[in-house]
């Protein structure tokens, strides 16, 4: 590939969403225009005092009419909250070592912890020239916003692999994952679970269903206004409870109802929205994101956010199914544990060798958590 030219834009807005949205894959809702915009239109990141402000990197290929070959998406962060993935530890190693660790920057989709492509690559541009034009970018804005470090979360493990190569160090966490071992129905996935879990599922969904309640998964254009402002007091509420700060604003839950990828999982009483969660869909991935209730009802916390959403998917064809962050009690209702990837350097050279060490020892910590939690499966073992 010839001459390559690397831009940063602090919006969006300067991007045709068709020309960003040709490098993003066929399974990921979140690294879309639509999405990203929306989460900048509706000033959920920003310069609104969030802490996360756009720099999103670009590579044009100048042999190709200034095509749009690459892009990261890339924010300032002036702390490290709505990440998932945690350095509040790295923070204070060097603050105690007299460096200033804010502001720092984040490849993320923000406060989305999604696996995902952070290096959009063009099918048929170079992957090596255009992901090492892309880091290239992220260095030049590192210096520039003179940050302490560049953070790229939740990118694939291919991606990590690339990432290592060109400087960086891979870090690995994990998360609880629904895959499809092959089920065609809800039924399916039950019959290869051990007596125990399917038992237990199977009372979780009566006692949710017996609450009178009416049950729906829909997709965002099916709702109307009242909906969608429930589902913003349900975010505030759960965010509320947790004691976190609600980045994601009024305009963004009602923006969502234009996207393709966005539905929603809801408990009424009659035309009274009662508990919901969101959901996004794109190929035959499901991702869920956030949960609310108006009242407590037995239950209906897992019909809401795992089996009805799991039922609607897999008669879809859904392949995977992505919860959220944490939650061990995820394991008995089929969600395995699963890697995450992340990738980081720090522009001090011993605050980076430090980053280095840290990562290196927390691998292994990570792999054996893995090995312990694999055996409390709930699926039935050969000759069960």
């Amino acid at each position: 590939m010839s001459a390559l030219e690397v831009r940063t834009i602090s919006a969006l807005s300067a991007v045709a969403p068709e020309a960003w949205d040709a490098l993003v894959g066929p399974e990921d809702p979140f690294t879309e225009h639509a999405f990203l915009s929306l989460l900048e239109t509706s000033q959920s990141v920003g310069p609104r005092h969030t802490g996360w402000v756009p720099c999103h990197v670009l590579v044009h290929a100048a042999d190709k009419a200034d095509k749009l070959v690459g892009a990261m998406p890339l924010y300032v962060k002036s702390h490290s909250y709505g990440e998932f993935i945690f350095d509040f530890s790295w923070a204070q190693a060097a603050m105690r070592a007299g460096l200033a660790y804010y502001p720092k920057l984040v490849s993320a989709v923000p406060l989305t912890p999604a696996t995902g492509a952070r290096l959009l690559v063009a099918k048929d541009a170079s992957q090596v020239q255009v992901a090492q034009a892309l880091i290239q970018g992220a260095r030049e804005m590192l210096r520039s916003c003179r940050g302490s470090s560049l953070h790229v979360l939740f990118c694939n493990e291919e991606e990590s692999q690339t990432l290592t190569a060109l400087g960086l160090h891979a870090r690995q966490s994990y998360q609880y994952h629904w895959q499809n071992l092959g089920f065609a129905s809800f039924a399916d996935f039950l019959g290869a679970l051990r007596n125990a879990s399917r038992k237990q599922i199977r009372k979780e969904r009566e006692r949710a269903q017996a609450s009178g309640l009416a049950l729906s998964m829909r997709h965002a254009s099916e709702l109307n206004a009242r909906d969608w402002e429930a589902m913003w007091e349900f975010y505030l509420s759960t965010i509320d409870d947790k004691g976190s700060t609600p980045y994601l604003t009024r305009a963004f839950f009602a923006g969502l109802a234009q996207s393709p990828c966005a539905y929603a999982c809801m408990a009424h009483d009659g035309a009274e929205p009662v508990a919901g969660s969101l959901f996004f869909w794109k190929g035959h991935s499901l991702y869920g994101r956030y949960w609310g209730a108006r009242r407590e009802v037995p239950m209906l916390h897992f019909e809401l956010c795992y089996y009805l959403p799991m039922e609607w998917g897999i008669a879809r064809g859904m392949q995977r199914f992505e919860a959220g962050a944490q939650g061990e009690h995820k394991i008995k209702r089929g969600f395995l544990p699963s890697l995450c990837h992340s990738a980081h350097l720090a522009a001090h050279p011993g605050l980076d060798e430090a980053i280095g060490r840290f990562v290196a020892e927390e691998t292994s910590a990570v792999e054996a958590d893995m090995r312990m939690l694999a055996e409390l499966t709930p699926f039935k073992r050969v000759g069960e």
